[in-house]
């Protein structure tokens, strides 16, 4: 466990010597913070035009505000995490670094997990910036918190998913614009899957439709925790990480 806090650190200190770490940030918070403004603004003006016609009906901010902007970072992490894992290996390998890195007497799952953390603490970190958007609702409004959280949970655990399917790729080729690209369309077609099988019939379409990470996203953002949406999750984390480890011996074999 050692040798992965310290890669853990030693990676996570990395993206903030180069701008990735910085981009990824600002990336986000500036098309979080436009559309949290948006979003806020037709609310306020919604409330206005009901008082106007004396309507006295309620509006949630969960509904209308936050369930929305939290869906919407989902999307935004599509086009974060190829940014985020696409110089975790293939760096290393373009560099020439790979062969020191495997020569120590240190596992190659230390080496990934290590890896991964780094990716996923960035990651926290980035989606955490839009808890200062919606810190203002809890200030000024009573929105309802339990399905926030239930929200970030889901956000976490398709980040830690899309992170390890990035680290696999990364592993796979020495160009981090083939691995970003690559990571980028395997997110995008996980996503997508739901949309291209919503209306389809038959057992080969419903299990393109369980692959899909919208589909297990849905719960979460409804504020429902669904035991096989989370082992969802966990198994292409698990395999994807299987994946990266075979990818890593043929690595130290070849090293």
């Amino acid at each position: 466990m050692k040798n992965v806090l310290l890669i853990c650190f030693k990676e996570f200190k990395s993206y903030f010597v180069s701008p990735i770490g910085y981009a990824v940030m600002a990336l986000f918070a500036l098309i979080f913070g436009i559309t949290f403004y948006t979003s806020t603004s037709q609310m306020v003006q919604m409330g206005f035009r009901a008082q106007m016609m004396g309507q006295q009906q309620p509006m949630s901010v969960n509904e209308m505000v936050i369930r929305p902007l939290l869906g919407f970072a989902g999307t935004i992490v599509l086009f974060l995490v190829p940014m985020i894992t696409m110089r975790l290996i293939d760096e290393e390998k373009r560099n020439g670094t790979i062969e020191l890195l495997l020569t120590p007497p240190i596992k190659d799952i230390e080496i990934i997990l290590g890896k991964w953390l780094a990716a996923l603490l960035l990651y926290v970190c980035t989606i955490g910036m839009s808890a200062l958007n919606l810190a203002m609702l809890f200030l000024w409004g009573k929105p309802d918190l339990k399905p926030v959280l239930v929200a970030y949970l889901g956000l976490l655990l398709q980040g830690a998913c899309l992170l390890a399917i990035g680290i696999f790729v990364s592993t796979t080729t020495k160009n981090q614009i083939v691995a970003g690209g690559v990571t980028f369309f395997l997110s995008l077609l996980l996503y997508l899957l739901s949309y291209y099988t919503e209306f389809a019939t038959g057992a080969f379409w419903q299990a393109l439709n369980y692959l899909s990470i919208v589909t297990h996203m849905e719960n979460f953002s409804k504020g429902v925790i669904d035991s096989k949406d989370i082992v969802f999750y966990l198994s292409m984390i698990f395999f994807s990480l299987f994946l990266t480890q075979r990818s890593m011996e043929s690595l130290r074999w070849r090293a």
